[in-house]
């Protein structure tokens, strides 16, 4: 961008095209203007511009038309689209065809200049004060608990709530450990220091390697990992909304994370919010914030959501959870750029993107009236749907061998495991209805089992009905259904009763019961129920930890 940005107004009202051009001219642009797409292009044609701002509706064509022939041409000009036909499907039109960012008539000149600040790389000339960017100072943490309500909430609901909040650096390889794009209001993004952590102190996750953003954490080569990665670049560039479509465990937090890191916002707040996390009565107060006196325990000001990520990122994940009162709340601070506080009297700007995640059809919850249809059309522009694990299996093996790396880290264990052969080849048989995050529990557990510097086949504790062995040769599942140890498979494994509903609970506690058991005959001494298990004592002390048991003393 030159030092001395020039801009092109594009609108057939003179005294709009004038009001625009006068505003402009006091925040220190130079401009041309035109009236029709023909005196536009003509203009385009003769020289570039920082910016081209264009209304919708022309009289010999539209403001698509400019964006297209831009798009055609190459050329880099951000476009921002003005239109008095300000419908969500209009909205949705421009960003699709390659528009930075769009306003409605009747336009508010505050939201103008922000606007175009943004789109330059700017400071805007503020006629009022500015709103400060959220501290990383945790202002959470001290907070009594609160209710919307007269009647005082308990601290845990608070925290609870809270906790719905991340902004820890997410951990690697497509792989979450329990863990659309839009301008909310497209402020400048002047120098900024390192991401803030908002509730919480810090928590980065150490690097497993030399990688830098989530983008080069999204481990695994094939087709539709390569295709995620594609849409992942392409839309960072913009602010059209996205929308991340996958079941649940498949990395959608991640792939959120890596639209961040590519965008110009990396050095800014990402903070993700679990929308499912936080009881209704809550919503408002922790998205928009709260006054000090809005409520019974509401002793000091507090910042929301929507202010801990000012300059940055809001992923909002598991949208599809939000009520329907919440999601018309929510609907208004995208289309006004601004959110009001719970006691506040005046709204104030944020200049935060704003990504959604779920694991339902929105589609359908729009049929089926539990989902806002305004809404969706503005978070659906883009949609990226992230695969579930068992259509990318060609991934099984990096995955795998970067969840034990991180995991045998935390552990202390070297060298680092690896999965033998046969049961990399065991665990491609496996559909994974858990995606990666059941993947990362297994491999949890066959690390505290394995004995070796390898992790084999019965380190993995999977019953050979769930892996689908039951079509294999003869004498290959006769050896393999041989229980370890002459220890008898339980009821479930031999179907003299139903499969449980969910296996790595049922394993766990299956595993809890034997250690418990262990300890019980060995008077809670870890190193001699160890032993009798055929585990070390730093084994037995990660199982332990891993199934909070706390019983189990002297190692003598």
């Amino acid at each position: 961008m030159s030092a001395d940005p020039r801009l092109l107004v594009v609108d057939d009202e003179p005294d709009l095209r004038t009001l625009y051009e006068m505003t402009l001219l006091r925040e220190g642009f130079s401009l041309d203007s035109a009236g029709t797409v023909e005196d536009a292009l003509e203009l385009l044609g003769t020289r570039r511009y920082d910016a081209v701002i264009t209304d919708m509706r022309l009289p010999d064509g539209s403001g698509l038309d400019i964006l297209r022939w831009l798009e055609q041409q190459g050329r880099s000009e951000r476009a921002l689209v003005i239109t008095a036909y300000g419908s969500a499907e209009n909205a949705v039109e421009a960003l699709k065809a390659g528009a930075y960012d769009y306003l409605t008539k009747p336009v508010d000149l505050r939201q103008f200049r922000m606007v175009v600040a943004s789109a330059l790389g700017r400071t805007p000339k503020m006629e009022g004060p500015v709103p400060k960017p959220f501290s990383s100072a945790p202002a959470a943490a001290s907070s009594p608990g609160w209710s919307a309500t007269s009647n005082p909430a308990s601290n845990a609901a608070s925290n609870a709530a809270s906790s719905a909040m991340s902004v820890a650096a997410a951990p690697d390889a497509f792989a979450p450990t329990a863990p659309g794009a839009f301008d909310v209001l497209s402020s400048v993004e002047a120098p900024r220091p390192a991401p803030a952590e908002a509730r919480k102190p810090a928590r980065a996750a150490p690097p497993l390697t030399g990688s830098t953003t989530a983008l080069e954490r999204l481990v695994g080569d094939s087709a539709p990992m390569r295709q995620v990665r594609e849409l992942i670049e392409k839309v960072a560039r913009s602010m059209a909304p996205v929308l991340l479509n996958g079941e649940s465990g498949t990395g959608k937090e991640l792939v959120a994370r890596a639209i961040h890191d590519v965008s110009a916002r990396r050095p800014q707040p990402f903070i993700a919010v679990n929308c499912g996390a936080i009881p209704e009565q809550l919503l408002e107060a922790e998205f928009f914030g709260y006054r000090k006196g809005a409520f019974t325990g509401a002793s000091e000001d507090r910042e929301g959501f929507f202010q801990a990520a000012q300059g940055g990122t809001l992923f909002l994940d598991e949208i599809g959870d939000l009520p329907l009162a919440m999601q018309s709340k929510l609907l208004r601070a995208l289309q006004e750029r601004s959110v009001r506080p719970v006691g506040a009297v005046a709204e104030m700007p944020v200049n935060v993107r704003l990504l959604s995640a779920t694991h339902k059809d929105l589609a359908a919850e729009v049929a089926g009236g539990r989902f806002r249809q305004d809404l969706y059309y503005r978070l659906n522009v883009i949609q990226i749907r992230v695969p579930p694990l068992r259509e990318r299996m060609e991934d099984l093996a990096p995955i795998s061998a970067r969840i034990l790396q991180r995991i045998a880290a935390d552990a202390g264990v070297a060298p680092v495991p690896a999965l033998t052969p046969a049961a990399l080849a065991t665990l491609s048989r496996y559909s994974f209805p858990g995606n990666v995050r059941e993947l990362e529990n297994l491999l949890h557990r066959a690390l505290a089992l394995s004995s070796g510097d390898g992790i084999d086949l019965a380190d993995l504790g999977l019953p050979d009905s769930v892996l689908g062995l039951d079509d294999a040769p003869a004498e290959t599942a006769e050896v393999a259904a041989e229980p370890p140890l002459g220890a008898a498979l339980p009821a479930e494994a031999r179907g003299g009763a139903p499969l449980p509903a969910d296996l790595a609970t049922y394993l766990d506690e299956v595993e809890k019961q034997i250690l418990l058991r262990a300890l019980e005959q060995h008077r809670n001494n870890r190193t001699a129920a160890g032993a009798s298990l055929g585990l070390s004592l730093r084994q037995m002390r990660y199982r332990m930890a891993r199934l909070e048991i706390s019983v189990g003393g002297d190692e003598s």
